[in-house]
């Protein structure tokens, strides 16, 4: 369904759901800071966030009392943005961010959470339960949770989707701003084409920008739409070498993350100087979110010379997002390209 005939279909909601401000691109220079962590404003919600986020799938792999103590070692570090999904531990994380939010105002945060479900019912459940488990009344923002193809995101958009409690909860008060996660371009495009979202969440990953463009077309989209942009992924060193067994891999993750304290502040700083990124969700553990709080907290944007550095890792490293790409595309693609082509320019993601 084309943007305008979805707006068109579902303009009963209320116009106030619906309305698209127009503003400036966010600026790269941070607005605020606080503890010394910059903050910038998240787009037309208004609110000002910290750059980096705090990664609530993180909490799967501790006990609460880690928990909490990151959760809380973030918070006086300046980290006023945390993000969790019911889909993480099935639960798990979101019951121990709830419990390790405790004591701390509630307005002093911006909460926000996702929901896998495609459908009105299935969605408004999930939404219930999961501001139960993080004991809140509200998020600051509540997203349609990692896209993969066009066919699902028209399905959570269209009559009887997801969509339509999302819309509900904001005029009930439950939501405040709206966005999507996607994990392939074809999903991306198709989300900003069907509805005028707050924010949009997307790997933004120096490997997979040099090595596939992953994230350019999106970016430029979400730009011209006044869309603010949520760096996921943004330490990833793209696949595992195919060649390396999983023992002797750093860590029990489905991508390589960036390791050295060198390359982590060469990644995060790239990400974050990219429009219209406005911050970055760190991997799922707790030392790495730490080193990109860290990062964050002496922000500066990325060099020339920095990014040069950076395209030549890239080039050594294996792309973990290429075939996700060609199968949301549905099929395989005739070069290693997935995104962007440059001998042979195609639609592949």
């Amino acid at each position: 369904m084309k943007r305008r005939s979805f707006l068109k279909t579902i303009g009963a909601a209320g116009s106030g759901a619906l309305a698209v401000a127009s503003i400036d691109k966010p600026s790269l220079a941070a607005a605020t800071a606080a503890a010394g962590m910059p903050r910038r404003v998240l787009g037309r919600t208004g609110r000002k966030i910290s750059i980096v986020g705090f990664p609530g799938l993180a909490l799967v792999k501790y006990e609460q009392d880690e928990c909490t103590a990151g959760i809380h070692r973030a918070f006086e570090r300046g980290v006023n943005y945390f993000d969790v999904a019911p889909a993480y531990g099935k639960g798990d994380a979101e019951i121990k961010m709830g419990i390790g939010l405790e004591g701390i105002d509630r307005a002093s945060y911006f909460l926000s959470c996702k929901t896998k479900m495609r459908d009105k019912q299935s969605c408004r459940e999930e939404l219930e339960r999961s501001l139960a488990h993080l004991k809140t009344d509200h998020f600051d923002l509540y997203q349609l949770h990692c896209l993969i193809t066009p066919e699902e995101t028209r399905q959570a958009l269209g009559p009887g989707g997801a969509m339509e409690t999302v819309l509900a909860a904001k005029e009930e008060g439950k939501v405040k701003a709206i966005g999507f996660s996607a994990h392939t371009t074809k999903a991306a495009l198709a989300a900003l084409e069907g509805f005028p979202f707050d924010t949009m969440m997307f790997p933004i990953s120096f490997v997979e920008y040099f090595l596939i463009g992953l994230g350019k077309q999106v970016l430029e989209r979400a730009a011209e739409q006044g869309v603010a942009a949520i760096a996921i992924k943004p330490m990833c060193r793209g696949a595992w070498p195919p060649d390396m067994p999983s023992d002797q891999r750093s860590r029990r993750c489905w991508y390589r993350p960036v390791e050295d304290d060198e390359e982590i502040d060469l990644a995060v700083r790239f990400t974050l100087s990219q429009e219209p990124v406005v911050a970055g969700i760190p991997p799922a553990f707790l030392d790495l979110a730490d080193k990109a709080f860290n990062v964050a907290r002496q922000y500066r944007p990325i060099s020339e010379e920095e990014t040069g550095r950076l395209r030549q890792i890239a080039a050594t490293c294996h792309s973990e997002f290429r075939d996700r790409q060609v199968a949301a595309a549905g099929g395989p693609c005739a070069c290693r390209y997935a995104t962007h082509c440059p001998d042979n320019p195609h639609e592949a993601a």
